[in-house]
């Protein structure tokens, strides 16, 4: 059983910053914990990806504008998301990856956290 809990969502002008956070509380090990978002109207697309070991990876609409990273003794991930555009706007997701056996089992989704980016 893992509890998921996101943060840090709000309403930000065009060119600003905010921070994401999300907190995994488990006794079992985590893996790749990502973000995804989903506009209005639209599907929920991935936007960026860490590994145990800190390697990432970005959507080219955030690469360069969103960092994603990870506190390993806090089981949280964040995304700080900068040079915000209206186009961001969308609910943000967390996915935290449970591995057990040494190998990736079940996902866990945050419960999502609003952006809102005005021009």
């Amino acid at each position: 059983q893992v509890q998921v809990a996101e943060s840090g969502g709000g309403l930000v002008q065009a060119g600003g910053s905010l921070r994401l956070s999300c907190a995994a509380s488990t006794t079992k090990f985590i893996g790749v914990m990502a973000w995804y978002r989903q506009a209005p109207g639209k599907q929920r697309d991935w936007v960026a990806a860490i590994t145990s070991g800190g390697a990432t990876n970005y959507a080219d609409s955030v690469r360069g504008r969103f960092t994603i990273s990870r506190d390993n003794a806090k089981k949280t991930v964040y995304l700080n998301m900068n040079n915000l555009k209206p186009e961001d706007t969308a609910v943000y997701y967390c996915k935290i990856g449970v591995i057990q056996l040494g190998r990736p089992t079940t996902d866990y989704w945050g419960q999502g956290t609003q952006v809102t980016v005005s021009s």
